[in-house]
C-alpha cells in the first residue's frame, strides 16, 4: 500500500524530534493577547480514566466487584491530572482549559442496566453534591489542581449535573418522591417528553419543575452527621435561602452546592451536562448563582485573578448544531439557550464538516460565529465520551482531523487521547464504554504506531498546531478570509481595543522551499514566526520563504 502524504509527515515529526515549539508559543507568553473563551483550546478529559496520581485511593466503600469491560474505576485522579499539568504536558499541547468529568461523590453501588455491571467511575451519578468522591480526589487536591492550572494561564472547567441523580442501588436508596420522579422514561417527541421524564430506567429525574419545598433527604442528613458536618451544611443552606429568598425547591438547593465549588476553589467554568432535558429557567438560575460566586471568590482572592472574564458555562444540548444559530428545536418548541446564561454549546455538527474540504469549513463557521452567534460560541469536537459514531474511529485520519479541529473557528475541545491516537474499539466492551479507555501512556513511552503511524508522531502535529492557536486569539476568535485556493491560504484577523493579531496559514503545501504571499497579512521588514516549523522569518516584497519538510505554514507575530 502506497504510504500516504500525511504519514510521512507525521514520520518526519517524529523523526526530526520536532514536537518541542519556541518557549514563547508552548507558554502562551504573548504579550497583551488575551484570553478568549471564543479561541479556547479545552482539553476534556475522564478523570478516572486519564492517570493515576495516587494509588491509595483507588478503593473506596468496597467498591470491588468485577464489572463488564471498562465499566469500573481504574485509578485516575485529580493528583493524575495536577502530575501531569507539572510536566508541562498541556502548555506542550497548547491547551488553555481542561474540562474534567464530575468529582462528586458517586453512588456506592454497581448496577446493570443492560451493558453489564457498572459503578460511577464517570461521575454522572451523584450520591452527594457537597462531597469530593474519594477515588477521585480530595478538597486539598482540586485546590492544587485549580491553583497549578492557573499558574500555567489554564482554566478549570468542572462537568455539573442538576439534571438526575445516581441510579438506585441496595446501597444508594431512592431520593424522595417530592425530589425525583423515576417514570416516564424520555421519548423526545417534544418538548415535555424530552424534559418531564426519565432519561434512562433507573436514573431518578429531578424535579426541576417544582417549586414546592423540600428537605435535604434523611440519608443525606445521616450521612453528614456521620461525618461530623450536619450542622455547618444545614446553617449553610438556611443563610443561601434566606439571602437568596428562593423557594426550597430541588433545583436551589443543588445550585447551592454546585456555586460552592466555585466560591470555594475558584474553577472558571462549568460544562453543563443533559442541558436540554432541564428547564432552560434553571440555567438561567445557575448562571446568576454561578456570577456571584464568582465575584465572590475574585474579592476575596485578588491575587489570584486571572483576568476579567465572566464566568463560563457551556452546555451539553444532545443533538444541537451551528448551523441552526442560536435556536435548539424541540419539534413543538425552539429554546435559545444563549439568552438563558449559557456562554457556548457544544457543537454536534463538527464531525459530520470535518469530512468536508477546509475552505468549505472554515468560511462556513466564520459565517455563522460572526452572523446569527455573533457574541456567543460553540465547543467543536471530533469525539467524545458518549458518541458512538465520532469522526474518524479507526483513526486512520489523526493528522487531518488535528488540522481541522484546531484550525477551525470557534473554540476547540480536544477528546483525551485525540492527540496520540488512543483507540476508540475496545474489545469485549460494550456501548459508550469503547470510547472510555485509559489514556495511552504506555504507548506514547515505547513509542507505538497505530494504523502504520507513530502516536509520537501523532502529538507532536497536535501540539504545534494547538500551541499556535494558543499564542493567537485570531485563530478561533478572528474573522477568515481565504487568500489563496492552490495552493490553500487563509487569513484570520482579530482586534478588540488596543489588541490586534493577525494570522497566515498555509495548507497542503509542497515540501521543501515555498514562497507564501503575506502582504495580505503582515508588511515588508517585519518578522514572523512558523509556528510548525520553528523558523524565524522576514517578510520581503510581500512574501516569505519557508524552507520545511512540512506541507504546513502556521505565520504569526511571535
Amino acid at each position: 500500500m502506497k504510504t500516504s502524504p500525511a504519514i510521512l509527515i507525521l514520520i518526519a515529526l517524529l523523526l526530526t524530534n520536532s514536537c518541542s515549539a519556541p518557549q514563547k508559543a508552548a507558554s502562551g507568553k504573548t504579550g497583551k493577547a488575551p484570553f478568549l473563551w471564543e479561541n479556547a483550546n479545552v482539553y476534556f478529559l475522564l478523570t478516572d480514566r486519564f492517570y493515576n496520581g495516587n494509588p491509595s485511593n483507588d478503593l473506596n466503600f468496597g467498591r470491588s466487584r468485577e464489572t463488564a469491560t471498562l465499566r469500573g474505576f481504574q485509578g485516575g485522579d485529580i493528583k493524575g491530572i495536577i502530575r501531569k499539568l507539572e510536566e508541562g504536558y498541556f502548555e506542550k499541547l497548547g491547551v488553555n482549559a481542561i474540562w474534567l468529568t464530575p468529582v462528586v461523590e458517586q453512588i456506592h453501588e454497581a448496577t446493570d442496566e443492560g451493558t453489564g455491571l457498572t459503578y460511577g467511575f464517570h461521575g454522572y451519578w451523584a450520591k452527594d453534591w457537597t462531597a469530593l468522591d474519594p477515588n477521585f480526589g480530595t478538597a486539598a487536591d482540586l485546590q492544587q489542581l485549580v491553583e497549578t492550572a492557573h499558574r500555567q494561564g489554564i482554566r478549570i472547567l468542572l462537568d455539573v449535573v442538576i439534571n438526575h441523580t445516581g441510579p438506585v442501588t441496595a446501597k444508594d436508596p431512592v431520593w424522595p418522591a417530592n425530589w425525583v420522579r423515576t417514570e416516564p422514561q424520555c421519548v423526545y417527541k417534544d418538548y415535555p417528553s424530552t424534559v418531564s421524564c426519565t432519561l434512562v430506567k433507573n436514573l431518578p429525574d429531578i424535579k426541576t419543575e417544582s417549586d414546592a419545598a423540600v428537605d435535604v433527604p434523611d440519608f443525606l442528613k445521616e450521612k453528614w452527621r456521620k461525618e461530623g458536618r450536619l450542622e455547618q451544611e444545614t446553617a449553610e443552606l438556611d443563610a443561601f435561602f434566606e439571602r437568596t429568598g428562593y423557594p426550597r425547591a430541588s433545583r436551589y438547593y443543588i445550585i447551592k452546592w454546585l456555586t460552592d465549588f466555585i466560591r470555594q476553589y475558584g474553577v472558571d467554568g462549568f460544562r453543563l451536562d443533559t442541558t436540554k432535558h432541564t428547564e432552560e429557567d434553571v440555567w438561567a438560575a445557575l448562571r446568576r448563582e454561578a456570577d456571584r460566586a464568582f465575584q465572590d471568590w475574585k474579592r476575596a482572592n485578588p491575587a489570584k485573578v486571572l483576568d476579567d472574564n465572566h464566568f463560563y458555562m457551556v452546555g451539553e444540548v444532545y443533538g444541537y448544531n451551528i448551523s441552526s444559530g442560536r435556536q435548539y428545536d424541540f419539534g413543538d418548541r425552539k429554546v435559545d439557550y444563549f439568552s438563558h446564561g449559557l456562554t457556548s454549546l457544544i457543537n454536534f455538527e463538527f464531525k459530520y464538516d470535518a469530512t468536508k474540504p477546509y475552505e468549505e469549513i472554515f468560511s462556513k463557521y466564520d459565517q455563522q460565529l460572526h452572523g446569527p452567534l455573533n457574541g456567543h460560541s460553540v465547543l467543536n469536537y471530533i469525539s467524545s465520551h458518549d458518541d458512538g459514531s465520532p469522526f474518524d474511529k479507526e483513526r486512520l485520519r489523526a493528522l487531518e482531523a488535528g488540522t481541522k479541529l484546531l484550525l477551525c473557528p470557534g473554540a476547540s475541545q480536544i477528546y483525551y487521547g485525540d492527540e496520540s491516537s488512543r483507540s476508540l474499539q475496545i474489545q469485549g466492551a460494550q456501548g459508550d464504554a469503547t470510547l472510555r479507555s485509559f489514556m495511552n501512556w504506555d504507548e506514547l513511552e515505547r513509542k507505538q504506531q497505530r494504523n502504520g503511524v507513530p502516536v509520537n508522531a501523532v502529538l507532536a502535529h497536535w501540539q504545534k498546531l494547538g500551541q499556535f492557536r494558543r499564542a493567537h486569539p485570531a485563530v478561533g476568535a478572528g474573522r477568515h478570509e481565504r487568500v489563496a485556493s492552490k495552493p490553500y491560504i487563509f487569513k484570520r484577523s482579530y482586534s478588540k481595543g488596543d489588541f490586534q493579531d493577525v494570522v497566515l496559514v498555509g495548507l497542503e503545501l509542497p515540501r521543501g522551499r515555498k514562497e507564501i504571499p503575506v502582504s495580505s497579512a503582515f508588511s515588508n521588514g517585519e518578522q514572523v514566526m512558523d509556528y510548525y516549523s520553528g523558523q524565524k522569518l522576514k517578510v520581503t516584497a510581500g512574501r516569505v520563504v519557508v524552507d520545511s519538510e512540512f506541507d504546513i505554514v502556521l505565520l504569526g507575530k511571535q
